[in-house]
């Protein structure tokens, strides 16, 4: 297997795993991956993601000699997989749960769309990022253009995005692609620590919260308002929201079921 995963109780591990090619993203990784994402998306046991990857590195991006063509014959929608969710969430829905990235070393091209994709991103302070597609003699399409001007600011995105220039942990700290950097081996167990943080709340609350950030983003505040009126009705009359009430008044942890 080239993607292998992982239950830690309610977190997801999906570890792309091809070390020997510095963890380049072919069409059998990318399949692989979808599925996991699928995995993530579906199974109501799981209520966070942690992504990371084998080896010294993270990825040196797509294998381009075999992504290539099936890009050029399908479009930019080939990086999606065949999946209910697009890793990426560029080309198909985004798994409507949060995802925690871990990377390392080299993290090229799509890791650095993958990380504007994630919703918390823990770095080595090894990694080495660039966005170098224009060095190639194409552009990123996955989601770089889209959200790295939003989520960075328009100079932090464009000193990167049109350079191709590699930067490392520091830089991507101050620009904000990343939150947190720990010493190299490290990122991984953060990842998860900080996955299982989130698990530990209410999964409805957490599922809307996202998706009420996601809508303000992609949509705008009016629709995000709408969306927050029929969410805070939907989990006020849940099970989780009568257990963290008597949680309270009991003075003890929750124990959230996501009903």
């Amino acid at each position: 297997m080239k993607v292998i995963t992982e239950r830690r109780d309610h977190v997801f591990l999906i570890g792309v795993n091809r070390p020997e090619k510095r963890n380049a993203f072919d069409l059998e990784v990318i399949d692989e991956f979808s599925r996991a994402y699928e995995e993530l998306g579906t199974d109501p046991e799981l209520r966070v993601g942690v992504v990371h990857a084998i080896g010294d590195h993270f990825s040196a991006g797509l294998d381009l000699a075999e992504v290539g063509p099936q890009v050029a014959q399908v479009g930019p929608g080939a990086l999606a997989g065949t999946y209910r969710y697009d890793p990426w969430g560029m080309w198909a829905p985004p798994v409507p749960k949060p995802v925690v990235l871990a990377v390392q070393g080299i993290s090229y091209t799509l890791t650095i769309e993958l990380a504007l994709a994630s919703d918390v991103v823990v770095a080595a302070s090894d990694v080495r990022f660039r966005q170098l597609e224009i060095g190639r003699g194409i552009l990123p399409f996955g989601g770089a253009t889209l959200r790295a001007t939003a989520q960075l600011g328009w100079g932090n995105a464009m000193r990167f995005l049109l350079t191709a220039d590699e930067f490392g942990a520091d830089e991507a700290y101050r620009i904000g692609l990343v939150q947190e950097v720990v010493e190299p081996g490290q990122q991984l167990d953060r990842a998860v620590a900080i996955a299982q943080t989130i698990a530990e709340q209410a999964p409805l609350g957490v599922q809307e919260t996202l998706a009420s950030a996601r809508i303000a983003r992609d949509r705008g505040e009016d629709a995000a308002r709408e969306h927050l009126k029929e969410a805070l009705a939907r989990i006020m009359v849940s099970e989780d929201a009568a257990e963290g009430v008597r949680s309270f008044v009991e003075r003890r942890p929750a124990r959230f079921t996501g009903r």
